[in-house]
């Protein structure tokens, strides 16, 4: 089936139009839609509960403006003599390292119900050291951590259901 789509003298969509057809995207159980033609293209894309998002991209290069959160760079000294204030100290980078589940399982902490967990929050791990049992499809799967470094967070309980790639641990490799 063969569709047309309504074009303004130029041969370009109309803004009303491009409303129109994002209002007929969001009633339908359509989550992406895609219209590209010579140096126009239209991506429209439903995410979750969110209304439609649109986006255009022109085929000619476009310059961009700085983004509002960017730093600017340093006035020059003013009359007077003192200079611009001084630079933002950097953001803090984090050395942490997020151990991920390999499977979809269930995680226990401790080897058996009445025994203590493999890991604390706080407790120094060294590649090698058993985290965690991930039981799939009744076989047992030790999970040992690759680095070194000192838990700070456990982010699923014992006996819970884990997905594949679902964060599990966070290790602080400065520790």
């Amino acid at each position: 089936m063969a569709t047309t789509r309504p074009k303004s003298e130029k041969g370009r969509l109309e803004l009303a139009e491009i409303k129109r057809l994002i209002e007929m995207i969001e009633r339908s159980p359509i989550t992406e839609f895609e219209l590209v033609d010579k140096d126009l293209r239209i991506r429209i894309s439903k995410n979750g509960k969110e209304p439609a998002a649109m986006q255009m991209v022109a085929a000619q290069p476009m310059t961009m403006a700085q983004p509002a959160h960017m730093p600017m760079s340093p006035s020059p000294a003013s009359a007077d003599g003192q200079g611009a204030a001084p630079a933002p100290a950097p953001a803090k980078v984090t050395s942490l390292h997020e151990v991920k589940s390999p499977m979809v399982g269930t995680l226990y902490r401790a080897p058996a119900p009445d025994a203590e967990p493999y890991v604390r929050v706080g407790d120094l791990v060294e590649p090698g050291k058993v985290l965690c049992i991930v039981e799939a499809m009744k076989l047992m799967n030790e999970l040992e951590s690759e680095i070194s470094g000192r838990i700070v967070e456990i982010c699923v309980e014992n006996a819970q259901p884990v997905e594949f790639g679902q964060v599990l641990f966070r290790i602080d490799t400065a520790a």
